[in-house]
């Protein structure tokens, strides 16, 4: 059994001469892959945060904490599937997962927010779209990065009824449920969503769950699959916008970072608004470079704002040094990331989401924040190695 802990204290009495106290970092044996380092030191050093929460939640399963209750929370295996990946070679630990999961869903299809599922919750803790979405999510994200594509085809059926019970849950192509865009910044203290309705998070990770499963069927040869998947998808596109966007102003459901990123990154935004939409988007600046997304949300931040070619903001916000930030985490004293943006003492300190900008800084295919980097006369070198 394994403990996280950052302190130590250890007390005895006079008559009690203590020799030594050792302490042992303990994470999976995965090979590491790739580096990162740039002249930017503060990039340097929300590398190794990110990568020490990394490694102190891989485990058996990738951990939401070491210290707590060291569930397999599934989002963050998709969310930060790609940011693990970047850095180690976990195709085995990809292959384990997935055999959980189908280990813990249900007869009807759900897929649980845990696998393996050693505690039943409640409500959005047991059934949360962004979690449970990682039945299909992960196989995908593994095979994009390993090329292996028998977690997909041994897989492929518990995908197809996870599908099948979001489709039943949704109501004319919306899902309004689960735990949305967690730990988001909004008035209140972080938890379930705030700025972001459960129904943009919820569909568009149903969205991706088909178009992900509409390639999946095109890779395994079932095309009549394919066209299903594909027919599922334009109906979802359209009810998506037809229920959240606004044309006329071209706002998403109430104008939040997560609600412009996730259909930006996803391609749910009709091309002749996608242009006002990243534009919106980039309204980060007048949050003074700060996100206020959460759990959910801030991967498809990064994502959206660097495939829009917008490194420069990606750069402002990585390198602000007022919390909530990365910078504000390691001015606060933190050694691995934390739950909440803002260090909050009552949250956990050492949490493996919001790493998700270690995709951007370590991706070849967004590779744009070298260009933010060297616009402000500093340089990067990324390197990934496959294996």
């Amino acid at each position: 059994m394994c403990y996280g802990f950052r302190y130590l204290q250890v007390e005895a009495d006079s008559a009690v001469e203590i020799g030594s106290v050792a302490g042992a970092f303990v994470h999976s044996s995965a090979p590491v892959t790739g580096e990162f380092s740039c002249s930017k030191d503060l990039f340097n050093r929300i590398h190794r945060l990110i990568l020490a929460a990394i490694e102190s939640n891989m485990q058996s399963v990738l951990t939401d904490c070491p210290h707590r209750e060291k569930l397999g929370w599934l989002e963050e295996s998709h969310l930060l599937g790609s940011s693990v990946m970047y850095n180690y070679d976990v195709s085995r630990l990809y292959r384990k997962i997935a055999n959980d999961i189908a280990q813990s869903q249900t007869a009807d299809g759900l897929v649980p927010d845990i696998a393996p599922e050693y505690a039943v919750f409640a409500g959005g803790f047991r059934d949360s779209p962004e979690w449970g979405s990682a039945a299909i999510l992960d196989p995908w994200l593994a095979y994009q990065h390993f090329g292996d594509l028998r977690n997909l085809a041994e897989h492929y059926e518990d995908m197809r009824r996870y599908a099948s019970y979001l489709g039943n849950k949704a109501a004319n192509g919306i899902l309004s449920y689960g735990l949305g865009d967690w730990y988001d910044i909004g008035p209140k203290p972080p938890g379930v969503a705030q700025l972001t309705s459960l129904s943009v998070t919820a569909t568009a990770i149903y969205y991706a769950d088909l178009i992900v499963l509409r390639d999946i069927a095109k890779l395994l040869a079932k095309d009549s699959d394919a066209r299903h998947y594909e027919q599922d998808s334009e109906a979802v596109r359209r009810a998506f916008n037809e229920e959240l966007l606004n044309r006329q102003t071209g706002i998403y459901d109430r104008g939040s970072q997560t609600a412009y990123a996730m259909p930006l990154t996803l391609g749910l935004v009709p091309r002749d608004l996608r242009a006002g939409a990243l534009e919106k988007l980039v309204g980060v600046r007048a949050r003074g470079n700060h996100t206020s997304a959460g759990d959910i949300g801030y991967h498809f931040v990064i994502r959206a704002l660097g495939e829009g070619g917008r490194s420069d903001v990606i750069y402002d916000m990585l390198a602000n040094p007022d919390p909530p930030s990365y910078a504000g985490q390691l001015a606060a004293g933190a050694t691995t990331l934390t739950e909440a943006w803002d260090c909050n003492p009552h949250s956990s300190q050492n949490h493996f989401m919001l790493g998700h900008a270690e995709e951007t800084v370590i991706s070849p295919a967004s590779i744009s924040i070298c260009r933010g980097l060297a616009a402000n006369k500093s340089s990067c070198v990324p390197r990934r190695w496959e294996t």
